[in-house]
Order: C-alpha cells, then structure tokens, then sequence
C-alpha cells in the first residue's frame, strides 16, 4: 500500500467503483459520507463520518491527500438549493491544500443536442434549471483552477448503468428478474448514450493520479449509443428469458411528480429521453488507453449484482 492517501466524499455506487480502482492500484483510500458507514468496500478502506458542506473539514481532509474526489450530491430535489453551497465548499477547502480536485459531473449543461455527439468541446447551452446549475458549477470549477486556486478536473457520463446503482436496479433490472415489464423514459427506439458505473470510477481514479487530466473536463469511456429497446433486448438476453418493457413519457412522470419528488425533478430532463442522446468518449480513450466495457458484460455485471 502506498502513502499516498486519496479521499473521496460520496459512497454511492460512483465513490465505491473509483475506490476499488485505487485500492486495486495500491493507494490508501478514505471515504466520507454523512454516516461513517457503507458497505461493499475493500477492508482497507477506511470510512469516515462528515460534513461536505463545512469547508474546514474538507480543508482538514484534504491536507493530507493527494486527491480528492467529489463524488457526493444533495438529494435530487435539492439541487438547487444545495449544490452550490456543496461544491463552494469543497474547492474552498481543497484551496487549502496541495490536492487535486477530481469531480464529478454530467452532461447536464450542454442542453439538447439535436441529435449531435457530445464531445467536450460542446458548448453550454442548458435550457432547463439543472442544467444552467450544472454549467454555472462548472465553469466555477474550471475557474478556480485557471485562476490557479486549485489543480482541477472533471468526469462527465451519461445515464448510469451497472453494479449497485439502485435507479436502474429499481426501473429496469429488478422487474425483469421478477418477470415484470420493465419501465423506460421516453422513447424506446432512439439512440442513447449509458455509462457503466466502474468505467466512470477507473475514470476518476486515473485523473487522480495522472497530471495529464488537469484544467478540463473528460468523458467517461461509454459503450456505442444504443435504443432502450436494445438494451433491453441485451439484458433479456443475460437473463435467458424474454423482458417486455412499457414507456413512460413526460406527462406521466408530471402526474407522478405530484406525489413523488425525485420524479417531479425529472420532467425537465425528459428531452434527454425523447431525442438521440449520443456522448463521444472518444478523447479518454485516446489519451488514457481506457476502452468502454462491452456493453452486454456490463449489463451481466449489474444483473449478476441485483440477482444476488
């Protein structure tokens, strides 16, 4: 084990994949949620009770790190309210420090994309308040580091999709292991863009100790677009058995939006699901030699997770 200690706030199923990636490197690894508790972690992980928001303790944590990791988020009904503050607080506190600042973001801020690829070079052009957040964060983020307050870089994916990541376990992948039809947004035959939850961490753990990431943002190696309908097709395929699926569309979720408040968030982000959706990784990959895990094998990964 290295001395090099790596600390990433957040232990959702994005904090843990970028754990394992730099424990399996042999880096020394502290996780800090809210509670002190997760499951699921390497044993030399070490998992640390805190608060995000207080810029001194982010300030204490980082001081001895070589990276940090910003992998936490309010509740997604929160954003507003609370993400700024989150994310002030991190750059303040990791200021205070040699650290790098690795965080993660998504692809919230480029608006609709009419059908065009994504690259990192898209410009922002958010129509809804998530995305104008997103954008606003990471210009800030970007900011500070030009401003040389910080050494920063950042991880954007699209749609989540593998091992313990609860969204798609709940909607899709539980369902069909129950023979049920599974739940899709939108369009089911439309190109769309997932990315799998340990390819998002190898991600971010490589940008933690690879100087070659600083100053901008990256895209997380993704599989080619696929429709949901193939995606489907895939995971009935894993399953051995046929998964028939129904299709929410937007004035469904508002309906339920009224008694749910994480779906009444996801109205405004339905144009994702109703157009081609389609993010080039292409520049990762290039740089980094780090190729998208084939998508069937991921989708086996997060059936194989969620069956046992």
């Amino acid at each position: 084990m290295s001395g090099e200690l790596h600390v990433i706030f957040g232990t959702g199923p994005i904090g843990k994949a970028t754990a394992r990636c730099l424990v399996s490197a042999g880096k020394q690894v502290r996780m800090i949620n809210r509670s002190g508790k997760a499951s699921h972690l390497p044993e030399s992980v070490e998992v640390l009770a805190g608060d995000i928001y207080d810029q001194h303790f982010v300030a204490q944590q980082a001081q001895a790190a070589t990276s940090v990791y910003q992998c936490a988020q309010p509740a997604y009904y929160e954003w507003t309210s609370k993400f700024p503050a989150m994310q002030a607080a991190v750059i303040e506190g990791v200021a205070q420090s040699k650290a790098k600042l690795v965080v993660m973001e998504n692809l919230y801020g480029y608006g609709r994309s009419n059908g065009q690829p994504m690259t990192e070079t898209t410009p922002f052009a958010a129509h809804t308040r998530k995305g104008k957040l997103r954008a606003q964060m990471s210009e800030q983020l970007f900011a500070a580091h030009n401003a040389g307050k910080i050494r920063a870089t950042s991880v954007r994916a699209s749609n989540f999709y593998g091992p313990e990541y609860q969204l798609m376990g709940d909607q899709v992948v539980k369902p069909a292991l129950q023979g049920k039809k599974v739940n899709l947004l939108g369009k089911a035959d439309v190109l769309h863009s997932f990315s799998y939850v340990n390819d998002i961490g190898a991600s971010l753990a490589i940008l933690g100790t690879d100087e070659r990431g600083l100053g901008r943002p990256w895209h997380a190696p993704s599989p080619a677009a696929l429709t949901q309908q193939e995606f489907v097709a895939i995971l009935a395929k894993v399953l051995g058995k046929p998964v028939g699926y129904r299709t929410v569309n937007t004035a469904m979720v508002w309906l339920l939006g009224r008694f749910i408040k994480e779906l009444a968030e996801t109205v405004e982000m339905m144009y994702e699901w109703q157009a081609p959706f389609i993010m080039d990784s292409s520049a990762f990959s290039k740089t980094f030699e780090l190729e998208a895990t084939p998508i069937e094998q991921g989708i086996k990964a997060m059936a194989d997770w969620f069956r046992n």
